[in-house]
């Protein structure tokens, strides 16, 4: 197995083993000691090094990279966020009926981010909108790091003051010049299970963006904090009641080893459909997924759409109270650390069944091919979203109601007004 230029790096142990086991199991070891073809399992800094002008690499028919050149279109906090208003203003102007809106102004199908705001750049739109609600909470994210660092909550203007270069013209400049944040508005009000808040990670797997195709991993899990959740003012910097993130839980003092503080997606199903009703869930669940094609295609149009590229993707999603789920952030290198025996096992398959579409059959990797993999070899992903399918079905598809979509009130207003609610992918 011969890696480029020495650069790669095992983040994990099992991300070693896994992909070293699959090798094997392909017959692809003795392949790549005749140096025939190379499969490179990358960082996202490495990327840049392979991609960039200078270095002077280029990948041949057969190499394939994990990352897209410039996945940080979806997966910078602050990049997502303009993708996304940016694809909504598109609709907008196209008169989409995607883009439809309510008396409020407020959109019926895309309101699926937060109100955010990217700082120093908006702090003054920020202002204004924070004194409309002077009693709300919002959440300070650094754009480029993971893992809940440098995040913090404010309810105060006069806690982001310290940033402030001049408090008469409220201009806003960062500690560091190099830093940027987004401030998203606080969702105070998370669906909780036990007194406890939790999000989900899912993992979306997407071939090409042009067309766009990508497929759901059943597998994913919720991630719970190990303190109960409060809207108390006098708890905004306990991380351990706000930030669902492992690499934070795991440091509390109830946090449980054997468990990890999560549950699966399936065991979330179960639950709400025995708390909240079937049709309920399914519709929940119907939404995020309109929420994940929707943020993809949002990024395509800017996306880097290389044809040795392919992409494996951890989303943060968070449902509040009212089963309305929403959009956190998007991670490009999501965590493949085992802190369970069964995030060992979830991972494990997580990376074979995406070495499996990527590369089916245990063939030597060919960038030409069509990507669409047969599917007996999608374990368990499945197709979240054809591009091609969709266009071959015609331009109606995307106004045929949704699969688990109860007539709720969007569903109401939109058979008002002679338009069958909105689809998504299938």
């Amino acid at each position: 197995f011969r890696i480029m230029a020495g650069k790669v790096k095992w983040v994990t142990d099992i991300e070693k083993s896994v992909l070293i086991n699959n090798f094997e199991k392909r017959g692809w070891i003795q392949v790549a000691e005749n140096e025939d073809w190379n499969f490179y399992w990358m960082s996202v800094q490495t990327i840049r090094n392979v991609f960039s002008v200078e270095t002077g690499y280029r990948l041949s028919d057969d190499q394939i990279v994990n990352h897209f050149p410039n996945h940080y279109e979806l997966t910078r906090k602050d990049l997502m966020v303009k993708n996304i208003k940016r694809y909504r203003k598109e609709l907008e102007k196209e008169g989409s009926p995607l883009a439809e809106k309510d008396e409020n102004g407020k959109y019926i199908y895309l309101d699926f981010v937060p109100v955010t705001f990217m700082l120093p750049a908006d702090y003054n739109l920020f202002v204004e909108e924070f004194r409309k609600n002077p009693s709300s909470t919002w959440i300070m994210k650094p754009c480029g790091k993971a893992q809940g660092k440098g995040i913090f909550l404010i309810n105060k203007l006069s806690q982001i003051k310290k940033w402030s270069r001049d408090s008469k013209t409220s201009s806003f400049v960062s500690q560091s010049s190099k830093e940027a944040y987004v401030i998203s508005l606080y969702i105070n009000n998370p669906l909780l299970i036990g007194g406890k808040k939790f999000d989900l990670r899912l993992y979306v797997l997407v071939s090409t963006y042009r067309p766009l195709r990508c497929y759901m991993y059943k597998l994913g899990f919720c991630r719970f904090c190990t303190v109960k959740y409060t809207p108390s003012t006098s708890e905004l910097d306990n991380m351990f009641v706000h930030l669902t993130n492992v690499a934070i839980q795991k440091h509390g003092d109830d946090y449980n080893h054997i468990h990890g503080g999560k549950w699966t997606v399936s065991n979330l199903r179960l639950y709400l459909e025995s708390t909240r009703g079937k049709e309920v869930t399914n519709k929940l669940f119907d939404e995020i997924h309109w929420i994940i094609v929707q943020s993809l295609k949002a990024v395509a149009p800017v996306m880097n759409n290389d044809k040795h590229c392919f992409e494996c993707y951890g989303y943060d999603i968070i449902i509040d109270d009212k089963l309305k789920p929403w959009l956190i952030e998007v991670n490009a290198s999501p965590s493949l650390t085992s802190s369970t025996a069964n995030d060992r096992i979830l991972k494990y398959n997580l990376i074979n069944d995406t070495l499996n579409i990527a590369v089916p059959n245990g063939e030597i990797p060919d960038c030409k091919w069509n990507k669409s993999p047969p599917k007996e070899v999608l374990g368990n992903y499945e197709v979240l979203y054809d591009e091609e399918m969709a266009q071959s079905d015609g331009p109606e598809r995307d106004l045929r109601s949704r699969p688990g979509q109860s007539t709720g009130a969007k569903g109401n207003r939109a058979r008002d007004v002679g338009k069958p609610v909105l689809t998504t992918w299938k």
